[in-house]
């Protein structure tokens, strides 16, 4: 029997084109029902904070101990829960990173960028390099962010890491989103670690974006997943070897 894997959320958000404090009290009212919920982690999608735009992130970067982060930082440590946002990381250079930042119970903030970019991305921002997953009350987590879930090692690796579930912060259109969460279904499968994908409810940067969040077992079948675009919560756990999952609802 396969250990059990303590309640997550998938947060399926709708982000507000640049507006970075109206976007981290959303998040901070969406994590605050996770909790409520029982979830330990909760996983949005790429650039949640910002919205998907290029054109505004090397004006809209921020630095994990931004002040405007605060209030993240408080309800990851009140809620005990995980928060992994999206953002775009201020650096020393003219680019920003494509970044993860996870904010602890303990109040710390973990920082992953994302490494491999999309075509056309390098123009707004500059390549990362990863970083370290994540442990879910002892079960290691591994971190995505899209474009690097079309390099199959990158999955290798985190499969060589140890890592129980492997959580990709997304932005999948319409079109993409077959091609997508076939290749996310496939790491399932083909490794028998179960995947978690947040998409952004509502389109940014000029996509059309598909939402469809969702999370596989590991032999890849649906555990809970949205039935299109919109805001939502995916509250999933194994309990005993068998996967619960549950759309919640979220309140304005």
């Amino acid at each position: 029997m396969r250990p059990d894997l303590a309640p997550f959320v998938v947060a399926q958000s709708i982000a507000i084109k640049g507006d970075v404090a109206a976007n981290v009290a959303r998040h901070v009212q969406l994590a605050a029902e996770a909790a409520h919920h029982g979830a330990r982690l909760i996983l949005f999608p790429e650039l949640s904070l910002t919205g998907y735009e290029p054109a505004l992130a090397s004006s809209l970067a921020l630095l994990p101990g931004d002040a405007q982060l605060a209030p993240l930082r408080e309800a990851a440590t009140s809620g005990n829960i995980t928060i992994v946002v999206g953002a775009p990381l201020a650096t020393a250079g003219d680019r920003p990173r494509i970044a993860a930042l996870s904010f602890l119970p303990s109040g710390e903030v973990q920082v992953y960028t994302k490494a491999h970019l999309h075509p056309g991305e390098e123009t707004a921002f500059s390549a990362g390099s990863g970083g370290a997953g994540l442990v879910l009350d002892g079960a290691p987590v591994a971190l995505a962010v899209c474009a690097e879930i079309s390099h199959a090692s990158h999955a290798a690796a985190a499969v060589q890491s140890g890592a129980t579930l492997y959580a990709a912060s997304m932005l999948v259109s319409v079109n993409g989103y077959a091609h997508d969460a076939g290749l996310l279904r496939g790491y399932a499968r083909e490794y028998g670690m179960p995947v978690a994908m947040a998409n952004h409810g509502g389109d940014t940067g000029g996509w059309t974006l598909a939402g469809r969040s969702a999370v596989w077992d590991e032999e890849g079948q649906p555990v809970v997943a949205a039935d299109g675009t919109g805001e939502c919560l995916l509250l999933a756990r194994r309990t005993a070897g068998a996967w619960h999952g549950q759309v919640l609802p979220t309140a304005d």
